[in-house]
């Protein structure tokens, strides 16, 4: 018998013939390769400051001055038409089309944001300094104030006398008086209308008659309120109409105003609890009550404090209704229920209407309404400040 001799080496073996090319390998792209092609991330910016340069030259060009409605026009023009084409050239179609609606939406932010800072730059620049240099406005009112010191301030010869402490403090009164009537009403009617109303006849007539109430203009709700309590008035002391003006009725004329949006803002906020943690509770036992209580409005007060304080900053700065049912006060009055009252905005108002002394030295009172009016919007935007603080604190624990 022969031994065949073996080859030590490996032999490949070819695969068959079969007639079909093999598959090509895929080529491996780089991180280049799959990135599209993108504008540099100061495309917007710098596309933004040249449009508002060139708008500016051609305001001069065209008018042979500097015209800001006019510069502003040509700016978000230029803007849109230079984005929208360099965007389309670079990075396509879909692309460039969202560019443009971002700056749209930006130009807009912006230009509602313009009043807003005005403002707040003009109370700051008009009223700041007159806090600084006399604070005693803080903590004086404007019982027995005289024209002729308004002239003596305005000669140099003395300081600015007078002040509204006593419209700081019936502010505050009246204020804390509405919120105590408008809150608990609007935040249990929006729980009747979520939790038990169910769209039911009772349920829609009080859905009508909020948005009838928030269409109500201010002076109405001011006339109402002076109307119920000149009422009650003459009831029990008839002929004494003129003592229905007091800071009571100014509460429930801001209230008329402030119900309607305390309870908008808390039905809408109710319903974006998700009906899972009701129907959980529900499923353990717990009584419809103590799910509210313990569970939906936990959820839900961040929102509801939220549309408290729209509402307070709503009822805060009216004037009509408090020139109704108020009045104007010189003097300091903490009750509620005998006396006229001041508040901020009234007193801005009668400020700049009724100087002290007029002529030249109604500067003096201006002032006074400017420094007013920069407390004033202080107050609004402590309020703010505390309700998003109390909403942060009373807000639901977030689990693991």
């Amino acid at each position: 018998m022969q031994k065949s001799n073996t080859s030590l080496q490996p032999q490949t073996q070819q695969p068959a013939d079969t007639g079909t090319p093999a598959p090509r390998q895929k080529k491996k792209r780089t991180a280049i390769e799959l990135k599209s092609k993108q504008l540099p991330k100061w495309a917007p910016w710098g596309v933004a400051a040249a449009a508002v340069i060139a708008a500016i030259a051609l305001s001069f060009i065209f008018t042979g001055g500097f015209n800001i409605a006019l510069a502003a026009l040509l700016a978000g023009l230029i803007n849109l038409a230079v984005i929208f084409a360099w965007s389309f050239a670079v990075e396509g179609q879909r692309k460039a089309t969202d560019r443009v609606a971002t700056t749209l939406v930006t130009s807009a932010f912006a230009i509602a944001c313009i009043p807003l800072i005005s403002l707040l730059w003009t109370a700051l620049e008009r009223g700041g300094p007159v806090l600084l240099e006399h604070p005693s406005v803080l903590n004086r009112t404007m019982q027995g104030m005289k024209g002729v010191l308004d002239q003596e301030y305005v000669a140099g010869e003395t300081s600015l006398a007078g002040g509204f402490y006593h419209a700081i403090a019936g502010t505050v009164l009246i204020t804390l008086a509405s919120c105590v009537i408008s809150i608990p009403i609007g935040v249990l009617t929006a729980i009747y209308l979520v939790e038990y109303g169910r769209r039911n006849p009772l349920a829609r007539g009080i859905t009508f008659l909020v948005d009838v109430m928030t269409g109500i203009p201010s002076i109405v709700a001011g006339l109402f309120a002076f109307s119920l309590f000149g009422t009650i008035a003459a009831i029990v002391n008839p002929g004494a109409i003129g003592s229905a003006k007091t800071g009571i009725a100014a509460a429930v004329a801001l209230s008329v105003l402030m119900i309607p949006v305390v309870v908008r803002n808390t039905e809408e906020i109710l319903r974006l609890v998700p009906m899972d943690l009701r129907e959980a509770t529900y499923a353990l036992g717990v009584p419809k009550w103590k799910t509210i209580v313990r569970i939906v409005l936990p959820t839900a007060i961040s929102g509801i404090l939220s549309g408290i304080t729209i509402a307070i900053a709503r009822v805060i700065g009216e004037t009509a209704p408090i020139m109704v049912t108020a009045g104007f006060a010189k003097n300091l009055n903490w009750d509620l229920f005998s006396g006229w009252m001041s508040t901020l905005p009234t007193y801005i108002y009668d400020s700049q209407m009724r100087p002290v002394s007029p002529g030249v030295a109604a500067a003096a009172s201006s002032e006074r309404a400017w420094a007013a009016a920069l407390v004033l919007i202080i107050i609004v935007m402590l309020l703010n400040l505390i309700a998003r603080l109390i909403a942060k604190a009373l807000a639901p624990k977030a689990g693991r």
